[in-house]
């Protein structure tokens, strides 16, 4: 049996679908404010649980690489050069997620800087334009810091104690004798050149080895100490999330 349309059932599905009106009150704004800043927090508390995912990993590696390679001396010195390379792997994946962090970090500081610590101090300032970098965000969202940046700084807050410890567990596999496997003791100048001839990986001898790695560690210091000009809350020794 044929089904016939009215006019208006067929207006009504080829009309346009209107858009969700705007608050018109001031109750209705602080309401879809309130929401709003809910789903930023939840999203921003989302982003820092990965980078605080991706610190365990590395921390787990270290300590489990440290157990195979300090256990026995019979354990090579290059899975500590390979603890090194997982580590820096986590590092570049825990600075593109702190990129996307610092997004909607920004965009939650905003508004408690903006909107809440005026109307809880009322001595404070308020700027009827605070929300127009959040608005600009939204529309067109843009990460507001670099890789290299995020490298330094999370290499700066967690990931260059790793390194160090990696580094000191490597020079102590190089030099003390019992981790080697023949075992042997002899004065300091001898023990020194015994670490440069352990530190041989594959075809290369061991100086190389130590120069890349003295390399290395030169560019892991500089970027530690890196300071970005203009950080602001996020310097060194200021509350951050």
């Amino acid at each position: 049996m044929a089904v016939e349309l009215s006019p208006r059932s067929l207006i009504d599905n080829t009309a346009e679908p209107k858009s969700p009106p705007l608050p018109a009150t001031s109750a209705e704004t602080l309401t879809v404010l309130v929401h709003y800043y809910r789903g930023e927090l939840g999203r921003m508390a989302g982003w820092r649980d990965r980078i605080d995912r991706t610190t365990n990993w590395a921390i787990t590696v270290v300590a489990a690489l440290l157990s195979v390679s300090l256990s026995t001396p019979t354990s090579h010195h290059g899975v500590l050069l390979f603890a090194m390379l997982l580590v820096s792997l986590l590092l570049f994946i825990e600075a593109r997620r702190y990129r996307f962090f610092d997004v909607y970090r920004a965009r939650v500081r905003q508004m408690e800087r903006g909107y809440f610590s005026p109307m809880l101090g009322p001595t404070a300032a308020f700027q009827p334009n605070w929300s127009a970098p959040i608005a600009d965000s939204l529309r067109k969202p843009a990460f507001l810091m670099s890789y290299r940046e995020a490298i330094c700084r999370r290499l700066r807050r967690n990931y260059y104690w790793l390194y160090l410890i990696l580094l000191l567990a490597w020079a102590l596999k190089l030099y003390a004798p019992t981790l080697q496997p023949g075992g042997e003791t002899g004065t300091f100048m001898q023990e020194l050149s015994n670490a440069a001839t352990h530190a041989s990986l594959g075809p290369l001898s061991g100086w190389p080895v130590l120069a890349i790695v003295a390399i290395f560690y030169a560019v892991l210091t500089y970027g530690a100490f890196h300071r970005e000009p203009g950080e602001g809350e996020l310097a060194h020794g200021e509350v951050h999330v």
